[in-house]
């Protein structure tokens, strides 16, 4: 890959999951006009309902593990330990989500798929 499609898909990526502190991440209003299945499109406007602030500590703490790359019987004794200049943080955010939804028995939170003929 190129360095100006490099620049287009990291363009993208800030534009359908907004990293920087400062931007549509502290709009609350804004639109859920992402893919249907991600947290940006129609999946994202679940409510969470039945976790604890400490149940949603837990799923940060699940998905950072799961976002390492390593195998289970490879993990460290601490979320510190783990290898965060290899991690992706979208990747953390994700495994989080799914994480909440396992917790809140609506995994996976997508229609049903089925073959195209």
């Amino acid at each position: 890959m190129d360095l100006q499609n490099f620049e287009e898909v990291t363009r993208e990526i800030e534009r359908i999951c907004p990293s920087d502190y400062l931007s549509a991440a502290l709009d609350p209003g804004r639109p859920y006009d992402g893919q249907p299945w991600t947290d940006t499109g129609e999946r994202g406007k679940t409510l969470v309902q039945g976790l604890t602030f400490r149940d949603v500590r837990d799923c940060f703490v699940v998905g950072c593990f799961q976002a390492s790359g390593l195998p289970v019987s490879e993990y460290p004794k601490s979320l510190y330990e783990l290898p965060w200049d290899r991690m992706d943080p979208l990747a953390v955010f994700q495994n989080m989500s799914c994480e909440m939804e396992r917790r809140m028995g609506i995994y996976p939170n997508v229609p049903s798929l089925s073959e195209a003929a």
